[in-house]
């Protein structure tokens, strides 16, 4: 919501907690989990997911030096645009794996690609509008993944009131 501008904040640095914990720590332990389980994909997207989100946050923590090494503002731009453009492609390796799963699955990985997509643009452009339209992606991004969550969790129910749809390829 940040990258959208929602009411008026443009420094996202408070959200380097919640990337590190919420979105990396919390990725990369559901990625543990899914080994034992069998879920290879799982295991592989989540963990990865979960180191990305972990050295996103870690960019923004000024102990860390990594955005005081450049002291070009338009080098640390193209650095961080190449940074993304990076796991935008490794994105778009995870999708054939998942076409057949479910739609959902296929629709999250895709907007997510998109999303990173926009984001990187953005960075090499400094285009206020790409950077938004990045945001609104990435707002679908995390509708998607918290629609699919809630329907794992109300599947592992026997007693649940409502089953949400994932869209079984038939």
């Amino acid at each position: 919501m940040y990258n959208v501008s929602t009411r008026g904040i443009h420094t996202t640095n408070v959200a380097v907690g919640m990337a590190l914990f919420g979105g990396g720590l919390t990725q990369f332990l559901a990625g543990m989990w899914e080994f034992p389980r069998g879920n290879v994909f799982g295991a592989t997207v989540l963990t990865l997911y979960g180191a990305f989100w972990m050295s996103y946050a870690t960019i923004f923590i000024p102990g860390s030096g990594v955005m005081a090494a450049y002291t070009d503002s338009v080098e640390f731009a193209n650095a961080f645009g190449m940074y993304l453009i990076v796991w935008f492609m490794l994105t778009l390796l995870f999708i054939p794996p998942i076409l057949r799963r479910n739609f959902s699955y296929t629709l999250l990985l895709s907007v997510l690609a998109i999303t990173i997509l926009l984001l990187a643009i953005a960075e090499f452009t400094s285009s206020p509008k790409v950077l938004k339209a990045g945001g609104v992606f990435g707002i679908m991004t995390g509708l998607i993944a918290f629609y699919i969550a809630e329907s794992d969790m109300l599947a592992a129910e026997e007693t649940a009131f409502i089953r949400l749809p994932l869209g079984a390829w038939a």
